[in-house]
C-alpha cells in the first residue's frame, strides 16, 4: 500500500471513529470553523479598506463586536427579556385560544388529526445530541467561541496541521479543498446575514402595523431562525400564529399572509441576489439535508446542515466532477467534457 493510500485510509477511520464515538464534537468544531471563518472574513474586509495588517483588522472587528453586543443589551436587552417573558406567558392562551378554535370547526380538527407530524419524524433516542449531559449548553457555546476565536487568530496553523496529515501528493488538492470550503461559507454566511436583517425588519414592522403585541421579540426571532433556511422560518412563525389566533382569526390570517409575503421577498429577491456569488443550494437538497441531519444529529444538526450541504456543493462540484468525472477518458483517448 502506497503512502497516499495509507494517509487517505487513516484519515477516513479517524474521522469514521469520532464520527461513531462522538459526533457532537465534529458539529462543534464545524460551528467554530463558521465564527473563525465569520470573525476572519470581517476581519479581513476592515483592513483592506482601512489599509492595515490582517490581524489589526481582525482586532478592530473584535472590539467593535463586542461593543456593539454590550451596547444592544444595555439598550435594548431589559425590554427584549421583557418581551420574552410576555411571549412565554402568552403562549398557553394563544394555544387555548387555538384548541377552542379547532373545537368549534370540526373539519378542521379532522384535518389535523389526519397529519400527525409525529409520525413522520423517526425516533432520535440514543442518536447524537450538541447539547451533550457532560458538557451542556453553556460549556458547548463556550467550546464554539474558543475554536473560532483561535481559528481567526491564525488559520494558517490549524490549515497547515491538518494538510501535512495527507501524504506529498495530496496536500496541494487538500489545501484547495480547505480555501474552497471557506469561500463556500462566507458566501453563505454573507447571504444569511443579509437574508436574516431583511426579514427580522420586515417581520418586525409588519407585526408592529397589525398591531400585533411583541412585534419587536417576533421579528428578532423570525431573523434568528432564518439561519435555518426553509424549516426556520415555519418555525418562526408558529407563536406569531398562535397570539394572532388569540387576537381574532382574521389576525392570524393577516399575520399568516405578512410572513409569507416576507419569505417570498426573502426567497424570490433579497437570497437570490446576495448568493450570486456564492453556492446557490437547490430547496429540495437543503431541506433534505435538514432533515437527515436534524434526525441524526438533533436540533444543532439541523441549524448547521445548510452550510455543511454549501460546502459539499461545492466541493463535490470542483474536485470530484469537475476534475475527476470530467476527466474520464472516451474511448478515441479525448476526454469526455463532463459527461
Amino acid at each position: 500500500m502506497t503512502r497516499r493510500s495509507t494517509s487517505l485510509l487513516v484519515l477516513a477511520a479517524g474521522f469514521l471513529l469520532v464520527l461513531w464515538l462522538a459526533a457532537d464534537v465534529l458539529l462543534a468544531v464545524f460551528a467554530g470553523i463558521l465564527v473563525a471563518v465569520f470573525l476572519r472574513g470581517s476581519g479581513d474586509w476592515i483592513a483592506a479598506r482601512l489599509h492595515v495588517k490582517k490581524s489589526v483588522g481582525l482586532a478592530i472587528f473584535s472590539v467593535l463586536l463586542v461593543v456593539a453586543i454590550a451596547g444592544f443589551v444595555a439598550i435594548a436587552g431589559a425590554a427584549l427579556a421583557d418581551q420574552v417573558q410576555q411571549l412565554i406567558d402568552s403562549l398557553p392562551s394563544a394555544i387555548s385560544s387555538a384548541k377552542n378554535y379547532l373545537d368549534d370547526h370540526s373539519w378542521v380538527q379532522r384535518g389535523v388529526d389526519a397529519f400527525n407530524p409525529s409520525s413522520l419524524a423517526p425516533s432520535t433516542e440514543g442518536t447524537a445530541s450538541i447539547f451533550s449531559s457532560s458538557l451542556g449548553a453553556l460549556g458547548n457555546a463556550v467550546v464554539i467561541a474558543f475554536v473560532g476565536l483561535y481559528g481567526a487568530i491564525a488559520p494558517s496553523t490549524y490549515v497547515n496541521g491538518f494538510v501535512a496529515l495527507f501524504a506529498p501528493s495530496l496536500r496541494a488538492t487538500a489545501k484547495d479543498i480547505l480555501l474552497q470550503s471557506g469561500v463556500a461559507l462566507r458566501g453563505w454566511l454573507r447571504a444569511q446575514f443579509v437574508s436574516m436583517a431583511v426579514v427580522g425588519v420586515l417581520t418586525g414592522l409588519g407585526l408592529w402595523l397589525l398591531g400585533m403585541p411583541l412585534a419587536a421579540i417576533l421579528g428578532v426571532l423570525a431573523a434568528a431562525l432564518t439561519f435555518i433556511p426553509n424549516i426556520g422560518p415555519v418555525l418562526a412563525a408558529v407563536p406569531a400564529v398562535l397570539i394572532g389566533l388569540s387576537e381574532g382569526v382574521s389576525t392570524a390570517l393577516w399575520v399568516v399572509g405578512l410572513y409569507l409575503a416576507v419569505q417570498t421577498i426573502e426567497s424570490y429577491l433579497i437570497t437570490p441576489r446576495v448568493q450570486q456569488e456564492s453556492v446557490s443550494l437547490p430547496p429540495a437538497l437543503t431541506i433534505s439535508a435538514q432533515l437527515l441531519f436534524g434526525v441524526l444529529f438533533g436540533i444543532l444538526g439541523l441549524a448547521l446542515a445548510t452550510p455543511l450541504a454549501a460546502v459539499a456543493l461545492r466541493i463535490g462540484q470542483m474536485f470530484y466532477v469537475e476534475r475527476y468525472l470530467d476527466e474520464e477518458k472516451e474511448p478515441g483517448g479525448a476526454a469526455t467534457s463532463g459527461r
